[in-house]
């Protein structure tokens, strides 16, 4: 019999569930000192990443598999820390999904990211291609199914981006792969035309869609410095299924994110205008 996950290897091991104090969803004030607790979170995150990098590199090496593991344990690690070094912490809403999906996203900041690709069981993201040049971080992300897209390439970077899922459909090696359907963070409150992208994909593949709605912008801003403790919320909700057009999912998509993530602001406190 295999041996069961150690924790820190098993999906959303430091996120929260549960319904806390009404207050703990609001945005406190910054705390004293923030700057250097902020500067120690990202030294922290620098000198983290570095070291797994390199204590995970033979694991990886004697059994590829492992790298779907590594994005598990190091973002359950980063939002750790989060909570202990700058007090934020994320709660997790609904039932990440399993299998080969897509899963659309609000986006608006580090934490997010964070959250939602520590609550999957094997995370790949659409990302700029410049992203995995990062050193370390850009050679595990590719291990780990990340797709690159070239912006300037227009419908070509898309029909590429649809070959290389089909190829890892074939292969049984695509697992969550995440899409933020704004194509860039977004402040709170702020919405953007959602791209077609993902409503190609989704055609052109027949997977399942899930929306996840956040409110993470209500604490860890766009620029990632003023870090409000609090805690923050991601949702996700139920998916849209194959079987209609690219526009039709577009819309549906984004009438669910931008609805719920506007219910999940306001309990944070922002107040919007009536949409």
């Amino acid at each position: 019999m295999a041996a069961a996950p150690r924790r820190k290897e098993q999906p959303g091991w430091a996120l929260v569930r549960g319904p806390a104090d009404p207050s703990a969803y609001r945005p406190r004030p910054l705390p004293a000192l923030w700057p250097l607790r902020t500067a120690a979170y990202y030294l922290w995150i620098a000198g983290v990443t570095l070291v797994m990098g390199l204590w995970w590199l033979p694991q990886i090496m004697r059994n590829p598999a492992r790298a779907h593991v590594l994005p598990i344990v190091w973002t359950g690690r980063l939002l750790a820390a989060a909570r202990t070094i700058l007090g934020v912490s994320v709660e997790l809403r609904g039932t990440p999904p399993q299998g080969d999906v897509i899963v659309a996203a609000k986006h608006q900041s580090f934490l997010d990211i964070l959250a939602i690709s520590h609550a999957v069981p094997q995370c790949g993201f659409i990302m700029k291609r410049e992203v995995l040049r990062v050193p370390v971080m850009g050679y595990y992300a590719r291990l780990a199914g990340c797709i690159p897209i070239d912006r300037t390439r227009g419908s070509e970077a898309m029909r590429q981006i649809v070959a290389e899922i089909q190829d890892r459909l074939r292969a049984g090696d695509l697992g969550q792969l995440i899409i933020y359907p704004e194509g860039t963070r977004t402040r709170p409150g702020e919405r953007r035309k959602y791209k077609h992208g993902v409503g190609t994909i989704q055609a052109a593949t027949g997977l399942e869609v899930h929306p996840v709605a956040v409110n993470c912008g209500m604490f860890w801003g766009r620029d990632g410095l003023r870090i409000r403790p609090g805690r923050a919320v991601i949702e996700f909700l139920p998916a849209v299924p194959a079987g209609q057009d690219a526009a039709a999912t577009v819309a549906l998509l984004e009438q669910r994110i931008e609805t719920e993530s506007d219910r999940l602001m306001a309990a944070a406190g922002l107040a919007l205008p009536p949409r």
